[in-house]
């Protein structure tokens, strides 16, 4: 599997524990069997020397206009350059074969941008297309746009449990549809564990819990709290219920997402690191998704 993330983000390294990516294709894990996966941090100036290269013959030519910043002008003079060549290069990894003739990568994953620009990062290379009508660009426009149309590509959609963030996964959905891409499933994170009976959740809720029957629960376990230390405690029983019912509520606008599946992953209380990929690995095991 290869995993690529665009915008300059960086966040791979650090939760896979690793240093610093390069702009390259660089194995960041392992996985059963002689499973692996391969990371690719794109940057727009490194995809661009590639482009020059591989399509113009212009190796020393290219670093030279890198170095007096033509690069970042012609980038920024057309802003859909930038993604017509990051979703060139997304191709390229997609396409490539081994000796064998086997693909390189079983799947490559795209952490694309955020649910609001998905569409138009998506659509760019079919309207450069219609701007670039020979040439390089116009061969590769016509070569993306077929890919991203085709049945091996699927849009999965990352969202909370909360209004806004549910608003947006629903517009995103509709809009993505209208461009005739296919829509997979919506992956729902940060979901809280139900620890409360509903009686006991819906009590909390409305802020009210029975301190002495806890406090005498606690010391039946052999654990004093002060009176401090049970406030504390009480208080964030009060907002983890409140947040809980929230997400139940927010549960029905989930359902009304016209999407091909729903996956919920569970708030990492150790936070994100290489641990909580495999432990989100395991939940995408037992939900069946390889």
């Amino acid at each position: 599997m290869l995993l690529i993330e665009v915008e300059g983000r960086s966040g791979i390294a650090p939760t896979f524990e690793v240093a610093d990516l390069p702009p390259t294709e660089s194995k960041i894990a392992t996985a059963g069997g002689d499973g692996a996966v391969f990371a690719l941090p794109m940057d727009v100036e490194a995809t661009f020397l590639d482009y020059l290269k591989t399509n113009y013959g212009m190796g020393l030519a290219a670093r030279a206009l890198k170095s007096i910043g033509a690069i970042e002008f012609a980038t920024t003079l057309a802003p859909g350059l930038k993604d017509i060549l990051i979703t060139g290069k997304i191709m390229e990894c997609t396409q490539r074969r081994d000796r064998d003739g086997r693909y390189a990568y079983d799947a490559v994953v795209v952490d694309a941008p955020p649910t609001g620009r998905i569409g138009k990062f998506l659509d760019v290379t079919r309207a450069m297309k219609e701007i670039a009508k020979a040439g390089p660009i116009a061969g590769q426009a016509d070569r993306v746009v077929r890919l991203l149309h085709s049945p091996d590509t699927v849009v999965h959609l990352v969202t909370l449990l909360e209004s806004l963030p549910l608003q947006e996964t629903a517009e995103a959905v509709r809009e993505l549809r209208a461009l005739d891409l296919q829509v997979g499933a919506v992956i729902v994170n940060r979901t809280l564990p139900q620890l409360l009976s509903d009686t006991e959740l819906e009590t909390a809720a409305d802020g009210t819990v029975d301190g002495p029957a806890v406090r005498a629960a606690l010391e039946s376990a052999g654990l004093t709290l002060s009176d401090e230390e049970l406030a504390g405690l009480l208080t964030e029983t009060i907002q983890f219920a409140r947040t809980v019912r929230g997400q139940d509520g927010a549960r029905a606008d989930l359902d009304a997402i016209d999407a091909a599946g729903r996956l919920e992953l569970p708030l990492l209380t150790g936070g994100v690191d290489l641990g909580g990929v495999y432990e989100l690995a395991g939940a995408f095991a037992e939900a069946g998704v390889r």
